[in-house]
Protein backbone atom coordinates (compact mmCIF):
# COMPACT_ATOMS: atom_id res chain seq x y z
CA UNK A 1 0.00 0.00 0.00
CA UNK A 2 1.47 3.32 -1.12
CA UNK A 3 -0.30 6.51 -0.14
CA UNK A 4 1.00 9.44 -2.14
CA UNK A 5 1.05 13.11 -1.20
CA UNK A 6 -1.63 15.05 -3.08
CA UNK A 7 -0.47 18.14 -4.94
CA UNK A 8 -2.31 21.33 -3.99
CA UNK A 9 -3.69 24.14 -6.12
CA UNK A 10 -0.80 26.23 -7.39
CA UNK A 11 1.47 23.27 -8.11
CA UNK A 12 2.74 23.61 -11.68
CA UNK A 13 1.76 20.08 -12.73
CA UNK A 14 -1.91 20.65 -11.79
CA UNK A 15 -2.14 23.41 -14.40
CA UNK A 16 -0.79 21.31 -17.25
CA UNK A 17 -2.46 19.00 -19.77
CA UNK A 18 -1.60 15.39 -18.94
CA UNK A 19 -0.08 13.06 -21.54
CA UNK A 20 -2.10 10.18 -22.97
CA UNK A 21 -1.29 6.67 -21.82
CA UNK A 22 0.27 4.75 -24.70
CA UNK A 23 1.18 1.45 -23.05
CA UNK A 24 -1.49 -0.70 -21.43
CA UNK A 25 -1.22 -3.87 -19.38
CA UNK A 26 2.16 -2.90 -17.93
CA UNK A 27 3.67 -3.08 -14.45
CA UNK A 28 4.35 0.69 -14.54
CA UNK A 29 0.70 1.46 -15.29
CA UNK A 30 -0.47 -1.02 -12.66
CA UNK A 31 1.78 0.66 -10.06
CA UNK A 32 0.38 4.13 -10.85
CA UNK A 33 -3.20 2.85 -10.65
CA UNK A 34 -2.51 1.10 -7.34
CA UNK A 35 -0.94 4.24 -5.85
CA UNK A 36 -3.95 6.28 -6.96
CA UNK A 37 -6.39 3.73 -5.56
CA UNK A 38 -4.52 3.48 -2.23
CA UNK A 39 -4.43 7.27 -1.91
CA UNK A 40 -8.11 7.73 -2.83
CA UNK A 41 -9.26 5.01 -0.44
CA UNK A 42 -7.06 6.28 2.39
CA UNK A 43 -8.66 9.71 2.02
CA UNK A 44 -12.18 8.22 1.70
CA UNK A 45 -12.50 9.91 -1.66
CA UNK A 46 -14.94 9.62 -4.51
CA UNK A 47 -12.26 10.12 -7.14
CA UNK A 48 -8.69 11.06 -7.95
CA UNK A 49 -6.65 11.93 -11.05
CA UNK A 50 -3.05 10.94 -11.76
CA UNK A 51 -1.79 14.56 -11.86
CA UNK A 52 -2.91 14.96 -8.24
CA UNK A 53 -0.25 12.46 -7.18
CA UNK A 54 2.37 13.99 -9.45
CA UNK A 55 1.91 11.77 -12.51
CA UNK A 56 1.18 13.59 -15.77
CA UNK A 57 -0.87 10.86 -17.43
CA UNK A 58 -4.53 10.74 -18.44
CA UNK A 59 -5.73 8.37 -15.73
CA UNK A 60 -8.66 8.86 -13.36
CA UNK A 61 -10.23 6.64 -10.74
CA UNK A 62 -13.69 7.15 -9.29
CA UNK A 63 -16.31 5.17 -7.42
CA UNK A 64 -18.48 5.27 -4.34
CA UNK A 65 -20.72 2.81 -2.53
CA UNK A 66 -22.49 3.49 0.77
CA UNK A 67 -20.14 6.20 1.99
CA UNK A 68 -21.44 8.12 5.04
CA UNK A 69 -20.03 11.31 3.50
CA UNK A 70 -22.37 10.88 0.51
CA UNK A 71 -25.57 9.45 2.03
CA UNK A 72 -27.87 10.79 -0.68
CA UNK A 73 -25.99 9.85 -3.85
CA UNK A 74 -26.42 6.79 -5.97
CA UNK A 75 -23.58 4.26 -5.98
CA UNK A 76 -20.97 4.80 -8.69
CA UNK A 77 -19.02 1.72 -9.83
CA UNK A 78 -15.33 1.77 -8.97
CA UNK A 79 -13.71 2.56 -12.31
CA UNK A 80 -10.19 3.10 -13.60
CA UNK A 81 -10.63 5.21 -16.72
CA UNK A 82 -7.66 5.89 -18.98
CA UNK A 83 -7.57 8.46 -21.81
CA UNK A 84 -11.19 9.49 -21.19
CA UNK A 85 -13.27 11.27 -23.79
CA UNK A 86 -16.45 13.02 -22.66
CA UNK A 87 -19.57 13.82 -24.65
CA UNK A 88 -22.28 16.04 -23.15
CA UNK A 89 -25.61 14.44 -24.05
CA UNK A 90 -27.94 16.74 -22.12
CA UNK A 91 -27.47 20.50 -21.89
CA UNK A 92 -29.34 20.65 -18.58
CA UNK A 93 -27.01 21.49 -15.71
CA UNK A 94 -27.15 21.24 -11.97
CA UNK A 95 -25.22 23.42 -9.55
CA UNK A 96 -23.83 21.73 -6.46
CA UNK A 97 -21.02 22.19 -3.95
CA UNK A 98 -17.68 20.67 -4.88
CA UNK A 99 -14.45 20.19 -3.02
CA UNK A 100 -11.11 18.72 -3.98
CA UNK A 101 -8.12 17.05 -2.39
CA UNK A 102 -5.98 19.62 -4.19
CA UNK A 103 -7.97 22.52 -2.71
CA UNK A 104 -8.20 21.38 0.92
CA UNK A 105 -10.66 22.94 3.33
CA UNK A 106 -12.66 24.78 0.67
CA UNK A 107 -15.89 24.32 -1.27
CA UNK A 108 -17.52 26.08 -4.20
CA UNK A 109 -20.77 25.93 -6.16
CA UNK A 110 -20.13 24.52 -9.63
CA UNK A 111 -22.59 24.08 -12.51
CA UNK A 112 -21.99 20.95 -14.55
CA UNK A 113 -23.91 19.03 -17.20
CA UNK A 114 -26.20 16.46 -15.65
CA UNK A 115 -25.82 13.73 -18.28
CA UNK A 116 -22.73 12.64 -20.18
CA UNK A 117 -21.29 9.74 -22.13
CA UNK A 118 -17.71 8.77 -21.44
CA UNK A 119 -15.38 6.48 -23.32
CA UNK A 120 -11.92 5.31 -22.32
CA UNK A 121 -9.95 2.22 -21.42
CA UNK A 122 -9.18 0.10 -18.38
CA UNK A 123 -5.53 -0.73 -17.48
CA UNK A 124 -5.57 -3.78 -19.76
CA UNK A 125 -6.67 -1.67 -22.74
CA UNK A 126 -10.29 -2.86 -22.78
CA UNK A 127 -12.71 -0.17 -23.95
CA UNK A 128 -15.14 1.30 -21.39
CA UNK A 129 -18.22 3.16 -22.60
CA UNK A 130 -20.96 4.42 -20.27
CA UNK A 131 -23.70 6.98 -19.90
CA UNK A 132 -23.61 8.74 -16.54
CA UNK A 133 -26.01 11.11 -14.79
CA UNK A 134 -26.15 13.16 -11.62
CA UNK A 135 -23.31 12.51 -9.13
CA UNK A 136 -21.68 9.91 -11.41
CA UNK A 137 -21.44 12.47 -14.24
CA UNK A 138 -20.17 15.18 -11.85
CA UNK A 139 -17.36 13.00 -10.51
CA UNK A 140 -16.22 11.99 -14.00
CA UNK A 141 -16.27 15.62 -15.18
CA UNK A 142 -14.42 16.85 -12.06
CA UNK A 143 -11.70 14.22 -12.39
CA UNK A 144 -11.38 14.64 -16.18
CA UNK A 145 -10.88 18.38 -15.67
CA UNK A 146 -7.68 17.56 -13.75
CA UNK A 147 -6.30 15.93 -16.90
CA UNK A 148 -6.66 19.25 -18.73
CA UNK A 149 -5.11 21.33 -15.97
CA UNK A 150 -8.44 22.63 -14.63
CA UNK A 151 -9.40 22.71 -10.95
CA UNK A 152 -13.00 23.24 -9.86
CA UNK A 153 -12.50 26.87 -8.70
CA UNK A 154 -11.96 27.73 -12.37
CA UNK A 155 -15.52 26.46 -13.02
CA UNK A 156 -17.20 28.63 -10.36
CA UNK A 157 -19.46 31.31 -11.85
CA UNK A 158 -20.02 33.30 -8.64
CA UNK A 159 -16.97 33.57 -6.38
CA UNK A 160 -19.22 34.63 -3.48
CA UNK A 161 -20.14 30.92 -3.49
CA UNK A 162 -16.56 29.79 -2.85
CA UNK A 163 -14.82 29.70 0.48
CA UNK A 164 -13.50 27.83 3.46
CA UNK A 165 -15.82 25.11 4.71
CA UNK A 166 -16.07 26.52 8.25
CA UNK A 167 -16.98 29.98 6.97
CA UNK A 168 -19.55 28.63 4.53
CA UNK A 169 -21.08 26.57 7.36
CA UNK A 170 -21.17 29.59 9.68
CA UNK A 171 -22.91 31.59 6.94
CA UNK A 172 -25.52 28.82 6.56
CA UNK A 173 -24.52 28.07 2.97
CA UNK A 174 -23.21 24.57 3.76
CA UNK A 175 -24.64 22.16 6.33
CA UNK A 176 -22.35 21.52 9.29
CA UNK A 177 -19.91 18.73 8.50
CA UNK A 178 -19.56 15.70 10.70
CA UNK A 179 -16.37 14.15 12.04
CA UNK A 180 -16.37 11.76 9.06
CA UNK A 181 -16.04 14.63 6.56
CA UNK A 182 -12.68 15.29 4.93
CA UNK A 183 -11.66 16.93 1.68
CA UNK A 184 -12.12 14.64 -1.27
CA UNK A 185 -12.59 15.17 -4.94
CA UNK A 186 -16.05 16.07 -6.18
CA UNK A 187 -17.04 17.60 -2.87
CA UNK A 188 -19.29 16.95 0.04
CA UNK A 189 -22.56 18.00 -1.49
CA UNK A 190 -22.30 16.96 -5.10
Amino acid sequence: MTIKAVLRMGAKLLGEVAAPVTEFNSTDLDAIVQDMLDTMQHLDGAGIAAPQIGVSQRIIIFGIDHNPRYPDVEPVPLTVLINPEIEIIDDNQNTLWEGCLSVPGMRGLVARPNKIKYVGFDPQGTKIERVAEDFHARVVLHESDHLDGILYPQRIDDLSQFGFIEELEAAGKLPKKTTEDTDTDAGSES
